[in-house]
């Protein structure tokens, strides 16, 4: 069992209380504690500690996590879901504190379950309506990728390199494209 604590810089005051909680809890279920993870961070992107004890997780060190709170130990519902998802397929035990959330019963993974699916859910509604606002802005005749703006350049391209006789690095230098783009520009025609 590994205990987990997340504490941003300014929520100083409840890193104790995180821990005396899980350590309480732990003791009550007779659980041994293997690892105390404190990390400080406000919405950080990265979570040093938290990818050592997922690595750890990974290797069969741990056999469960205990954290005070969700919002604790995921960065965003698809993070949570996805480290979730990732800590049930190894078979490894997720407890939180403050939800009542315990995926070490039959009824904490169903409900595991049930977040991925939801979760999977959100994910095809915004793939719909990511498609669907696409095919609105293309009927409009809104045009998606990079600009054009080489091949508003071929006909200087070609006089650079036939009259001219640069090379392609030097017309891509001079005119401020790419050398591929003054390759593939050359070798159409």
């Amino acid at each position: 069992m590994a205990l987990y604590a997340r504490i941003s810089t300014h929520d100083q005051q409840t890193l104790p209380l995180q821990i005396r909680t899980m350590r309480e809890y732990a003791d009550r279920r007779e659980w041994q504690i293997v690892a105390e993870i404190k990390e400080v961070g406000s919405g950080a992107l990265q979570r040093p500690k938290r990818e050592e004890l997922l690595t750890a997780v990974r290797r069969r060190e741990v056999d469960a996590i205990l954290v005070w709170r969700l919002d604790r130990w995921g960065r965003s519902l698809p993070d949570l879901i996805i480290t979730l998802k990732e800590v049930a397929e190894l078979g490894i035990g997720f407890v939180s504190l403050t939800e009542a959330f315990d995926m070490t019963t039959p009824t904490g993974r169903a409900l595991a379950g049930m977040l991925a699916v939801f979760a999977e859910f959100e994910r095809e509604i915004l793939r719909e309506r990511v498609k669907a606002g696409i095919a609105q802005a293309r009927a409009k005749g809104t045009t998606f990728g990079r600009p054009k703006s080489a091949a508003k350049k071929t006909a200087e391209i070609k006089h650079l390199y036939r009259k001219e006789k640069l090379s392609k690095s030097e017309i891509a230098r001079r005119l401020g494209i790419g050398r591929t783009s003054v390759r593939r520009l050359l070798g159409s025609g």
